[in-house]
């Protein structure tokens, strides 16, 4: 039976999972009470967001007897969890003052779904060869398979998952993973004595990623900053896969080794080696609004008229990372436009001054959202006779570069009509932003009127981050969230990937799709 489920059951908007209830409170007791519809032994985990307001969350029984505080005196957003016991049937928010709120149940697992802690090795092939460690066995057939199969193992879980095991071989003191299916560096474990260093993850089917590993990363004496840049001298792929990339650089310490999984998606313009078929000429940009100067690439397919009525304009953010061959954007955009998928497209890949500036000037920078709209529209007008209406001009970016799509959109909806933000920055805000307002392009768009904008958002499922931090991902489906709210035309999509070239590659293709695609 619910725990709630009885006569006497507290009035209120009940809480369900990813439902949001807004209200306010006022008069002497300045609380309201939400009942609860969960199951005994249920794990919840939740948000309060308050402003403000100081603000108290209490469990309480149907009687409105109190249970257990769960928030004394917080501000703006905070967490809260709980395991549901008998009685519990609501929860009250009280603030000091009359004000508004909003709580939302953000995750709710049964007792069914709680696995129990692993006993031994996620993997089975880590677990069997640590049985037959013990027995006396050697590594060398275990190492056999490996060579034979590539890296990472790969062994089914259940449908639409898999345990993903890196390894590496002979390391004297440690393994360090970089692009794994998280957004942090991850150390391997050593198995027993032996020579086999490893890691496993729960994945989706569908995950496609690019990878480094860093033996014997150096400790030493330094900050935290430091020790953690020194795996920058170690980075390589990894020896045991079978996918460099790309496989023509000069050394392993510039490659990546690739996993795509069966079920990752089709990446749109993505297969087999080609080169650009149209013309791609870069000059030098010089901004008086910014005091800097820049490359600007302009990328013009095989049969695209620059000055044609319908041709749309691409502009890319960190330009030069998507003209090679990790990222090859005039490819996708020759396959595109030639069967049709896309109408006539004009890329121009806009590169930064300097690591500096891409700093000051990608993040919610008006003056370079004035720099795009006043300078290099009509510069790109006088070079290649281009004059797109907002509705046919894009901004495009990645991490950074996907928050100052949207952001120099918002800001100038008279030259750009559409924004494509590949895992996008949104967890910035400014030095100066109140602390119970971390989100601050969401805070943005929740105080202004609605703009004439388009937008498609993509964010990783590994792009989250520890403990109760915002990372991209939840930035993002937040952002997604409040703009569908104040009525923007949004398309989300989220990819079992992380911050990563190897998926973002497909995810412009995606996203230009979803903006532009030709109806047949």
């Amino acid at each position: 039976m619910g725990l709630n489920a009885c006569a006497g059951a507290p009035d209120g908007v009940p809480l369900v999972p990813d439902s949001p209830v807004a209200g306010t409170v006022a008069g002497a007791e300045r609380s309201a009470v939400h009942p609860l519809v969960l199951e005994d032994g249920d794990y919840v985990e939740g948000t309060l967001e308050s402003g403000a307001e100081p603000a108290e969350l209490r469990l309480v029984d149907w009687q409105g007897r109190p249970i257990r505080l769960l928030l004394d005196g917080t501000t703006g957003r905070e967490v809260f969890r709980f395991v549901a016991e008998p009685g519990m049937a609501a929860l009250r928010v009280t603030l000091r003052s009359p004000g508004g709120y909003e709580l939302t149940l953000t995750r709710r697992i049964a007792v069914g779904d709680q696995h129990p802690v692993l006993v031994g090795h996620l993997s089975p092939a880590i677990e069997a060869l640590a049985a037959d460690l013990k027995r006396g066995g050697s590594t060398e057939p275990f190492w056999r398979e490996v060579a034979r199969r590539g890296t990472p193992l790969v062994e089914p879980l259940e449908p639409g998952r898999v345990v993903m095991t890196f390894l590496a071989r002979g390391a004297r003191h440690s393994v360090r993973l970089l692009g794994g299916p998280t957004s942090d560096h991850e150390i391997l474990e050593r198995l027993g004595d032996s020579d086999v260093w490893f890691k496993s993850f729960v994945v989706p089917s569908s995950t496609r990623l690019s990878y480094q590993v860093a033996p014997d990363v150096p400790d030493f004496p330094g900050t935290c900053r430091e020790c953690r840049e020194a795996i920058l001298a170690q980075l390589r792929a990894d020896p045991l896969n079978r996918y460099p990339w790309p496989a023509d650089a000069p050394d392993p310490y510039n490659q990546f080794s690739l996993v795509e999984l069966p079920d990752a998606p089709p990446q749109p313009g993505i297969g087999g080696e080609a080169e650009p078929a149209g013309r791609l000429v870069t000059e030098r940009f010089a901004s008086r609004i910014l005091g800097n100067a820049r490359d600007v690439a302009v990328y013009v397919p095989p049969g695209v008229d620059p000055a044609g009525a319908g041709t749309v304009l691409l502009l890319l953010f960190d330009g030069p990372d998507y003209l090679n061959r990790r990222a090859p954007i005039p490819v996708v955009l020759d396959r595109l436009t030639g069967d049709d998928r896309l109408p006539p497209t004009v890329g121009v890949f806009i590169a930064n001054p300097s690591a500096e500036a891409r700093a000051r000037e990608l993040p919610a920078n008006p003056a370079f959202a004035a720099m795009l709209a006043d300078e290099l529209v009509p510069w790109l007008a006088s070079r290649i006779g281009i004059q797109p209406r907002p509705d046919r001009t894009v901004l495009a970016g990645s991490s950074y570069g996907g928050l100052a799509a949207v952001t120099a959109a918002l800001a100038r909806p008279d030259r750009f009509g559409n924004a494509l933000s590949i895992s996008g920055s949104f967890w910035w805000h400014p030095d100066d932003a109140a602390p119970d307002r971390p989100e601050y392009v969401a805070g943005l768009v929740a105080l202004h009127e609605r703009r004439p904008v388009r937008v498609f958002l993509s964010a990783g499922l590994f792009e989250t981050t520890a403990d109760d931090e915002i990372g991209i991902l939840e930035s993002s489906r937040h952002l997604r969230d409040v703009l569908e709210a104040k009525g923007y035309d949004v398309v989300y999509r989220d990819y079992a990937a992380g911050h990563d070239y190897f998926a973002w590659r497909g995810a412009l293709g995606d996203g230009l799709l979803a903006l532009f695609r030709r109806r047949r």
